[in-house]
């Protein structure tokens, strides 16, 4: 999750199980039989999970890089079927689940798999375009959560409890030399923190928009993946993207898409997820340049350009 990042964590996170395309297989013919000739190819390796392309339409995920990709794929299992058919581009969507076993004792799934290329690598061009799919895509996914629907890590919460990470991140960009005018991501941030609370219904989120979650083709969005961090509340977690993930030029294309109008309030809050964000993407880019484990040298382009367009938009 790179809004909340726990970038020391993530750099250092323990790999104790190797994954492979014969294991991958040995657990499909235990559970899944049918799918065990498909043939198989890695696909990604991101901070939770791997995944690989099984056959042309499907993936396998299974958990890797941290203790709590487990719940994670739990819960993606039990509510993204639940959202997709509403949501206006393609996503990941459970088709089966794998229970531990002795060879891999964490739980993993199947899903359909999603083409198109992360946004960190391909970014979007065709501004207006990308800012209405990008609008059309929250309309749809910002609707009222259930009772019982799942609480994230720090997403969609108060943005006061993570002024601890922020101002680590900050130190750190500033440190590297990231940031040259640190007072005024601060006043950016502090303005955040001080705009009134959500008082809507918790609306569901995806919770972790940002350029490797997003995927495009012939510069615009085509798909939305990794719902792990998926969870209901403030509905300003996830408009953070516009600043994150779009060209510019695209702002007005996507607020004219988005539905219900965004109040000057939650329009605040939204900033201080996108500076967040934004420093987040720029540490681990900057971990990347550097070849330190874990770095995705990819993350610090968009992330600086994000956090450019947040400080003119304070102007």
């Amino acid at each position: 999750m790179l809004g909340t990042a726990r970038l020391p964590l993530l750099l250092m996170s323990h790999r104790d199980i190797e994954v492979s395309a014969e294991l991958i297989r040995d657990l499909l013919r235990e559970q899944h039989p049918d799918l065990a000739d498909h043939p198989l190819r890695l696909g990604a390796r991101g901070w939770d999970n791997q995944l690989w392309r099984l056959g042309d339409d499907l993936a396998v995920r299974l958990p890797w890089a941290t203790r709590s990709a487990d719940a994670l794929l739990r819960k993606e299992h039990a509510w993204v079927p639940t959202l997709a058919p509403r949501l206006p581009l393609p996503i990941p969507v459970p088709q089966r689940f794998g229970e531990p076993a002795e060879r891999f004792p964490r739980p993993w799934t199947v899903t359909t798999w999603v083409p198109g290329t992360p946004a960190d690598l391909a970014p979007a061009t065709r501004a207006a375009e990308a800012g209405k799919v990008l609008g059309d895509f929250l309309t749809a996914l910002h609707r009222p959560a259930p009772d019982g629907a799942p609480v994230g890590r720090g997403h969609g919460g108060a943005l006061a409890e993570l002024a601890g990470r922020f101002s680590e991140h900050l130190a750190s960009a500033v440190e590297l030399g990231l940031v040259s005018d640190p007072d005024a991501v601060r006043a950016l941030w502090d303005d955040a923190v001080a705009a009134p609370h959500w008082a809507g219904p918790p609306v569901w989120l995806h919770g972790d928009l940002h350029p490797a979650n997003v995927l495009t083709a012939d510069g615009t969005f085509c798909g939305v993946i990794d719902f792990g961090d998926l969870c209901a509340g403030d509905p300003a977690c996830d408009l953070a993207a516009p600043w994150v993930l779009l060209p510019d030029g695209a702002a007005g294309a996507f607020y004219a898409a988005y539905e219900p109008d965004v109040d000057a309030a939650t329009l605040r809050r939204a900033r201080g997820w996108a500076v967040l964000t934004a420093l987040s993407g720029m540490l681990i880019g900057e971990a990347g340049v550097r070849g330190r484990a874990g770095g995705k040298a990819s993350w610090g382009p968009p992330a600086h350009a994000s956090l450019r367009r947040l400080l003119e938009s304070a102007d």
